[in-house]
């Protein structure tokens, strides 16, 4: 059995989307719509989309029932209305991340996925990667004791003199936070859950977005999560674990790691573990995007509507988070 893709967007991460569904015997990518029939034919006709399913609206591939799963790869500021027009077409839905732009659409988005009994997953990609299931399996052995405290961030300068690009408008949920600082976030939550308290510290640029963030979370037991995140400088874009007894370093790109490393006991452990770029291109979006697909589709075969990898309340639990850090340091997108 295989399943049918529509692809919801034509940028950088519907690209890379759609190399990793060439990977993948039981995927076939057979729609996009794009706001642009230009941009939806252009895209169609690099992944052999047939001219009839590229479409110049959403609306239009929602109405397509001969897709499975939608792919929504717009805007963090439509995550919520696109996903909701998806799963109410009655399409099986998997969400670029930021899930949404705040708690209030994700749980509205969870909420149309089970009225819908449809399957739905924020595309937190990592979590699917072998260093990130091999961190999980190290961390549930035992083997660096019970975890104190995660620590990690990612920031990547990009430039400032064009306030035009979605990363410099508020009203695209732009800034570091969502775009990038949710690694580390999810990150957290992944290894503690959602915290206790939570104390934010961050610069707002010219335009009202974070262009820098420092994200403390404070859990009842004691444990720490730090979390930063730069769209104005290079940071480490390095993650570690620490507990009781030993310590996991994430190298850069922690979001992404090619390997893992374990200091536990007096010894070191090296793993390497690749993530595998989809794509032949240095330029494409991501790396091992298809380990999700595959994800996906494992459980829908067996009838989840819901990751245990990647569930949904957590995705609802790390936006709650999100709201938090944004509200302590006036961040502010427009109606929300």
């Amino acid at each position: 059995m295989s399943f049918r893709w529509g692809i919801a967007g034509t940028g950088a991460i519907a690209n890379g989307f759609a190399d990793a569904l060439g990977r993948i015997p039981d995927a076939q990518l057979a729609a996009v719509a794009s706001r642009s029939q230009e941009k939806a034919d252009a895209f169609g006709a690099k992944y052999g989309i047939p001219s009839t399913r590229r479409y110049p609206s959403y609306e239009l591939l929602a109405a397509d029932d001969s897709i499975d799963f939608v792919y929504v790869a717009s805007p963090h500021s439509h995550h919520h209305e696109h996903t909701l027009l998806f799963l109410n077409a009655g399409r099986h839905v998997l969400c670029e991340k930021p899930f949404a732009l705040d708690a209030s659409q994700a749980e509205e988005m969870v909420a149309a996925a089970r009225r819908n009994n449809r399957f739905l997953m924020e595309a937190m990609w990592s979590r699917f990667l072998p260093a990130y299931v091999k961190l999980r399996e190290l961390v549930q052995e035992g083997r660096i004791g019970s975890v104190l405290s995660v620590e990690g961030d990612f920031g990547i300068p990009f430039p400032g003199d064009d306030l035009s690009h979605r990363l410099f408008n508020p009203a695209l949920g732009g800034g570091s936070l969502l775009d990038l600082g949710v690694y580390p976030l999810s990150l957290i939550s992944m290894l503690l859950g959602e915290p206790d308290r939570v104390a934010a510290s961050g610069r707002l640029g010219p335009t009202g977005v974070d262009e820098q963030i420092a994200v403390v979370c404070g859990y009842a037991d004691g444990a720490i999560g730090i979390a930063k995140s730069s769209i104005q400088s290079w940071l480490a874009c390095t993650a570690r674990i620490t507990g009781t007894s030993g310590h996991i370093e994430l190298p850069l790109f922690m979001h992404c790691p090619d390997e893992l490393v374990l200091h536990s006991q007096g010894t070191t452990e090296r793993f390497n573990l690749p993530a595998a770029r989809d794509g032949s291109s240095e330029e494409t979006a991501g790396g091992g995007l298809h380990r999700q697909v595959q994800h996906v589709h494992e459980q829908v075969r067996v009838g989840r509507l819901e990751s245990p990898i990647m569930p949904l309340r957590e995705s609802v639990a790390v936006m709650r988070t999100l709201d938090a850090a944004r509200h302590q340091i006036g961040l502010v997108y427009p109606d929300h």
